[in-house]
């Protein structure tokens, strides 16, 4: 595998990823790869809920871990990030919490359109209740605020909504068009996010038109596997891989304290 960085890892503090920090890295190391960046869900500030993210009391054991994994695997290097949720009318709050600590970069994801957790496995019956072509306008209405509110660096999984394969019967293309407009003028960047292949939808995150898209507003690209447990490092990234040349990307790049750090080429 060429040198890649895997920005999306996950820990066992967000209550629904399994194994140590250092098994990631053991993993990154079997299969290649030079640079890993963990990601774990930060505090969730309206309605804290163990299952899903990790708490403040334990943002500083979230640290500490990855230092120790760090200081471990001198031969790989190791960035460290946080997974933050936009949650409209939280941005003060959010952006405490970002503040609190140096990291490298921060992923921006939308997983709740008001109080629905339209990718939650348990609120997956919601989804019978919905205009899906709604939820999909809603969904691209808020990943566009986030990029506007200057709270992230790269935003996760720009398609998650289609997780369970609930797909719009309008086109969406203006959405995304938009979408993409407002990542490049907010200077964000997008993930391929490999682990769709895992979910019902049984694709990647974007899907290759929406990705076109974003190629064409010239929307710089990171790499992620979003592991919630090691067996899933880098997993699936020769098909990111092609992906990404088959949309048009030419190159990635890699952070370090929040800033692009490298451009490289596939």
């Amino acid at each position: 595998m060429k040198i890649c960085g895997d920005y999306h890892m996950h820990t066992p503090l967000c209550g629904h990823a399994v194994g140590l920090p250092s098994e990631y890295a053991e993993r990154a190391v079997e299969v290649g790869l030079k640079e890993i960046g963990f990601s774990d869900h930060a505090p969730l500030i309206p309605h804290p809920d163990p299952k899903i993210t990790m708490s403040f009391e334990q943002l500083p054991f979230y640290h500490a871990m990855i230092e120790d994994v760090r200081a471990r695997f001198k031969k790989l290097k190791i960035k460290i990030g946080i997974e933050a949720d936009f949650l409209p009318g939280f941005e003060h709050e959010t952006k405490k919490i970002l503040d609190t600590y140096p990291y490298d970069f921060v992923l921006g994801s939308v997983h709740f359109i008001g109080k629905w957790g339209f990718d939650n496995p348990s609120e997956r019956a919601g989804w019978n209740a919905q205009d899906i072509n709604r939820v999909y306008r809603d969904y691209h209405e808020l990943l566009r605020q986030s990029a506007k509110s200057k709270l992230f660096d790269v935003m996760a999984h720009v398609d998650l909504v289609k997780k369970f394969g609930n797909r719009p019967t309008e086109d969406i293309t203006e959405e995304v068009r938009q979408t993409a407009k407002a990542f490049k003028e907010s200077g964000v960047v997008i993930e391929i996010n490999t682990s769709g292949l895992r979910k019902p939808v049984k694709e990647i995150y974007p899907s290759l038109r929406d990705l076109q898209i974003y190629c064409e507003y010239s929307v710089p690209l990171t790499f992620g596997s979003d592991a919630h447990d090691s067996l899933h490092v880098g997993k699936d990234f020769d098909k990111g891989f092609a992906l990404a040349k088959k949309a048009g990307y030419k190159e990635y790049v890699i952070f370090k304290k929040r800033k692009i750090e490298k451009v490289i080429k596939l």
